[in-house]
């Protein structure tokens, strides 16, 4: 078959996957899946190797992701109901002083954006920002769009999201040197981001009534246009795979447990909420462990006992179930939790991340057929004529896909399925891979606009109309991509 051929088919998967999602509203696994059996077999793959290069793309991918997602979600899940991620929050408000706190509340939204799923993230952390602007009487804006954007570019960046993972092991690039070059850049991204916000707040923007009155402590005037026009009685929020869900905020709580028996309930003789310390500990454990696993991987000698226990204590899958059994016993169990309730806190961060997990494997099961098919070939030799350097065509097939189809998580999979038989053939070193990976998460921050599902719940908890979201959140994250990749380019040269 021709590369032309294959091309055609190539271009049309592409576009009935985006038809599927966004316009018969089918679930992102399920039109992966569908699109790539059409795909395989409009490309030749014979009918009896096609469950075959199913199984394979399916498991290759999930034996090396489900795992870390279910372990994060675990520690982002019991860091929320112990009330750990409020605490951090208003530690760090206190720290840096009432005329620093939107860069608190920025600050806040980068540490916990790590182990917490953004759209749980921006539930816990939005009720305090209500708070800081009832107090200070300043326009919400001013410490929800830096917080919000700053915990949406770690979801595109860095492990153990899913979107960051599942490049990472699809390309072949190194996890730990994707969290050593990742974190510097995503700070840097998340700081140049806070600035573009403190400007674009200086002027301010129609707000929605309801929410008006929910964060000031007024009834809303009836005669005035709140824009939007709606409460945040229910808000869509992105479940981290392009599927809108209705969560109802609350802005007197800090946790949105689905069910009630498994809210935060220390023991009355632990009444404390978790420290600073120790919640920030925590959070950088796993972190500290694979990056330690990297090192002693590049730095010691071959066949030494030391590396080989940094590299089994670094493996991410280890290194997180080290943090998970921390967070049981330091949040949970010492502060009054029993082993039932601990176990239930745990288990009820899966059915949130199940899907995320599906999604990851079916974009494996994409790229497999790509490969298999020599659709993979055919778009590397294209890409290849195109005289773009890897690191500008991961960006760019990201923000592509980012703004057709909403879902940072799908566009940074089939960005991947996509370009792993090019970056494959250019032989690119491992940190080379690494800085591939970033440039794709670069690509899926940017151009979050009206088709994604995080847009849509930012601006209905912040109570922007749909022209000011698009002025704002809109603005700024594609704004912050942007300078995401320009930091990858700038450090191509020195890896």
């Amino acid at each position: 078959m021709s590369h032309t051929t294959l091309l055609l088919i190539a271009a049309a998967g592409v576009a009935t996957l985006l038809l599927l999602i966004l316009r018969a509203k089918v679930q992102p696994f399920v039109a992966l899946v569908v699109v790539s059996i059409g795909v395989a077999l409009a490309a030749g793959v014979p009918a009896a190797d096609l469950v075959k290069t199913i199984e394979e793309g399916m498991g290759g991918t999930l034996g090396h992701i489900a795992t870390i997602i279910a372990l994060g979600a675990m520690i982002g899940r019991i860091i929320e109901l112990s009330g750990g991620a409020a605490a951090f929050a208003h530690s760090l408000i206190d720290r840096f002083g009432s005329r620093r706190t939107p860069l608190a509340l920025t600050v806040a939204g980068f540490v916990l954006g790590i182990p917490v799923f953004f759209e749980v993230g921006l539930i816990i952390l939005m009720p305090i920002a209500y708070g800081v602007a009832r107090a200070s009487r300043k326009p919400l804006l001013v410490y929800a769009l830096p917080m919000g954007a700053a915990m949406l570019t770690v979801h595109a960046f860095l492990p153990p999201h899913p979107g960051a993972v599942a490049v990472t092991q699809a390309i072949g690039a190194d996890q730990g040197l994707v969290l050593l070059l990742g974190i510097p850049v995503t700070a840097v991204v998340v700081l140049l981001g806070y600035l573009v916000s403190r400007r674009m707040t200086r002027r301010e923007y129609p707000m929605d009534p309801a929410v008006h009155a929910e964060v000031y402590g007024e009834q809303p005037d009836p005669t005035t246009d709140g824009g939007v026009g709606s409460t945040p009685a229910a808000t869509k929020a992105d479940d981290g795979h392009g599927t809108a869900v209705l969560t109802k905020p609350a802005p007197t709580t800090t946790t949105t447990d689905p069910a009630p028996s498994l809210a935060s309930s220390p023991d009355p003789s632990h009444p404390a909420a978790p420290s600073f310390g120790m919640v920030l500990a925590l959070i950088v454990t796993p972190i500290l462990l694979i990056l330690a696993g990297t090192l002693g991987q590049n730095i010691l000698a071959e066949g030494s006992t030391f590396r080989a226990v940094l590299t089994v204590l670094g493996a991410p899958m280890v290194a997180l179930l080290i943090d998970v059994a921390l967070c049981a016993y330091l949040l949970g169990a010492r502060r009054g939790w029993d082993r039932t309730h601990i176990a239930n806190v745990m288990g009820s961060a899966l059915p949130s991340v199940a899907m995320v997990i599906l999604v990851a494997g079916a974009g494996g099961v994409f790229g497999k057929v790509l490969v298999a098919s020599g659709i993979g070939d055919a778009i590397a030799d294209v890409l290849d004529r195109t005289g773009l350097p890897a690191l500008v065509l991961a960006f760019l097939t990201a923000l592509a896909l980012r703004a057709a189809q909403g879902s940072t998580t799908v566009a940074l999979i089939t960005t991947a399925g996509i370009l792993t038989p090019l970056l494959q053939r250019a032989d690119l070193s491992t940190p080379q891979l690494s800085l591939v990976a970033l440039a794709m998460g670069a690509g899926g921050l940017a151009v979050s606009h009206i088709n994604d599902a995080g847009y849509w719940m930012f601006t209905k908890l912040a109570g922007l109309d749909v022209a000011s979201g698009l002025r704002t959140w809109t603005v700024l994250t594609t704004t912050m991509g942007v300078i995401g990749f320009a930091l990858t380019a700038a450090l191509w040269p020195l890896v």
